[in-house]
């Protein structure tokens, strides 16, 4: 597990803009949802070409977090990142220019639909009420990429809980672009796994400046029990 760390000097810059450390303290389960991303053997399984091994070891922390978002009617999403053929173009920057040949062609056979890397990682507890989609950029928030935010948004979810992989590249990217669609965006510290804890906090620390909440699974937890008693409190 990544060994986790928001520095002095990020936490005098959050004390100085908003006072507090921790911006949510309760979320309200029916509005929200916990975003799982990339969770795929590609990157999972050992051996594959994009294999993360600490993700491996975030999976116990997934797997609580879906079941406590389950009883307390929350959502459950599990994103998926898929290369298409016409990814290629419509995607050429990456696929030409920040990939190299052999990369890219391991990528785009691994991220196929039908392909063993394309397909959730065994260990993860998937139950069918759950959703799951497909996305073709790291972020699932941008336009065109993914079905995410009709699909939300059909629901009425205004919340969002951030887990999966990596830290630094489609979980970073989709938490911003959550919070600047004007969704609740809590990123989970022990819910993301990056390729070293250099990557993870420097993630952590510039998401947590200006963009969501910084909460580990314990504090999510605890987050959602306490819009769970709120909301029964209500209905009394």
């Amino acid at each position: 597990m990544h060994r986790i760390e928001i520095t002095e000097q990020t936490m005098r810059r959050l004390m100085g803009r908003r006072g507090k450390l921790q911006i949510y303290d309760r979320i309200e389960p029916a509005r929200s949802a916990l975003i799982v991303v990339d969770m795929q053997n590609c990157f999972l399984a050992p051996g594959m070409p994009a294999e993360l091994p600490v993700g491996r070891e975030i999976v116990p922390n997934i797997n609580r977090l879906a079941a406590a978002f389950r009883d307390s009617g929350g959502h459950v999403v599990w994103i998926r990142n898929t290369l298409l053929p016409e990814t290629r173009r419509s995607w050429s920057v990456w696929t030409d220019k920040i990939l190299n040949e052999a990369n890219r062609e391991a990528m785009y056979r691994e991220m196929a639909p039908g392909s063993l890397g394309h397909e959730l990682y065994p260990d993860l507890d998937v139950r069918p009420e759950d959703a799951q989609i497909r996305k073709c950029r790291f972020s699932a928030f941008i336009q065109g990429a993914s079905d995410l935010p009709a699909h939300l948004q059909e629901r009425g979810i205004d919340t969002v809980v951030i887990t999966g992989v990596a830290t630094h590249v489609c979980c970073e990217s989709t938490a911003r672009d959550a919070m600047m669609l004007n969704y609740q965006t809590l990123f989970v510290s022990d819910g993301c796994a990056a390729f070293s804890d250099a990557d993870h906090n420097g993630a952590l620390n510039a998401l947590i400046q200006s963009f969501c909440d910084v909460q580990d699974t314990d504090q999510v937890i605890r987050t959602l029990t306490a819009g769970v008693k709120d909301a029964a409190a209500a209905a009394e």
